[in-house]
């Protein structure tokens, strides 16, 4: 790649400057920098100025920045949007030029077309991040169609390979996961093909999302685990019930999805919050009407934390997540640069060992009411592996 080292140079230049610098930089410094509407939207009365991801983490052996960008909006948003395409690649490049260098995609995003996005977008620096991405989903090879229910057969999983590593624009993945458990696959079936993939040179290393805490133990013991993926957050704390200890034990690093809840911990939603059709957001009971005017009590609690730490709704709870565990790299999706630039100094809000039980204590008093999921989806997580 001919014109990585120019890249990697302005990256480093970018870091070192903002590293010495005891001033905020100025906002004409990084493209697409946040407007005055969109710090409003994420209620930042106390805006930061855009932060340098230096804080690196291990997901077993693989080291990875301490904050990851999820892209998996970045062909369709939430509220059914389609992204400009050279505005993705901008923040996906900004976000490198930041210190970020774990990215987060999955062949059912788009499908195929955010892969497609994320490999266009790291292209000039590929050798220098991890990507991540999954299968498992019931999704046409060449045309991206979904059908229904799931697909984890052996030959699949490398048929769905070779289309990613097209799309990616690589000739590896760093970090491959099994999006859901195929209940129709063993997992030391699906756990054979990944290492014959590993083999070949195509997938360095492997994780499991949403499984089921069974089979997260007999995968590990077929192939090392390296990661589990599984929605995490203040909004939704159920790996705390057993996967996070089964983590710990084995070594296995854990990367929160949604640790954001959806974008309602940074105050985005309120009472008046009405989602577009299509919007998944809208079939989750925890956002009803009357749901979210019980649950914005544990929005308040952030609120009040960040103008405590001069920091913002976001930061603090993804600060909250990374001090859980030194191997928790939670992943916050955006299609905005100015939330990206927020999400990322998380990284540097330090929660003392008081403040944080502090913190605990206040999100203790509010019980959060609602399903994480619409039942439909949930049946698709914690799903146990059949045996041989």
């Amino acid at each position: 790649m001919t014109n990585q080292p120019t890249d990697s140079n302005r990256r480093r230049l970018l870091i070192g400057a903002a590293t010495l610098a005891a001033a905020p930089m100025a906002a004409s410094l990084v493209p697409g920098h946040a407007s005055a509407t969109q710090r409003t939207a994420r209620n930042a009365g106390t805006a930061a100025a855009p932060a340098v991801l230096t804080r690196r983490r291990k997901l077993g052996a693989l080291e990875v920045s301490a904050v990851g960008l999820g892209v998996q909006n970045m062909s369709r948003t939430y509220q059914t949007t389609v992204p400009s395409r050279s505005e993705m690649h901008n923040i996906i490049r900004t976000a490198f030029d930041r210190g970020l260098t774990f990215y987060d995609a999955a062949e059912a995003y788009g499908p195929h077309e955010v892969e497609r996005i994320l490999g266009e977008g790291v292209a000039p620096f590929r050798d220098e991040i991890v990507i991540a991405t999954k299968f498992g989903w019931n999704i046409d090879l060449q045309t991206g169609a979904r059908g229904p229910g799931l697909i984890s057969r052996p030959d699949h999983i490398k048929q769905v390979v070779d289309g990613m590593l097209t799309r990616l624009r690589t000739d590896r993945i760093d970090l491959l996961y099994q999006h859901r458990v195929d209940p129709q696959v063993p997992i030391e079936d699906v756990a054979g093909a990944i290492k014959d993939l590993m083999d070949a040179g195509k997938v360095l290393h492997w994780g499991l999302c949403e499984m089921g805490p069974q089979t997260l133990r007999r995968a590990h013991a077929a192939l090392p685990v390296t990661a589990v993926q599984s929605e995490y957050s203040l909004l939704w704390r159920g790996p705390e019930q057993q996967v996070l200890g089964i983590c710990e034990e084995l070594g296995i690093g854990f990367v929160p999805w949604s640790p954001l809840g959806v974008g309602f911990l940074t105050g985005a939603i309120d009472e008046k919050t009405r989602f577009a059709q299509g919007d998944i957001r809208g079939n989750e009971t925890r956002f009803t009407p009357e749901n979210i005017t019980h649950n914005l009590a544990l929005v308040r609690v952030l609120q009040a934390w960040a103008e405590r730490k001069g920091a913002t709704p976001a930061r603090i709870a993804l600060a909250w997540l990374l001090a859980r565990r030194p191997w928790v790299v939670p992943i916050p999706g955006t299609t905005q640069m100015a939330h990206m630039l927020d999400n990322i100094g998380a990284a540097d809000v330090v929660l003392s060992s008081g403040e944080l039980l502090a913190l605990d204590a206040a999100v203790a008093q509010v019980t959060v009411q609602g399903e994480r999921l619409p039942p439909a989806v949930q049946v698709f997580s914690d799903v146990e592996a059949p045996t041989r």
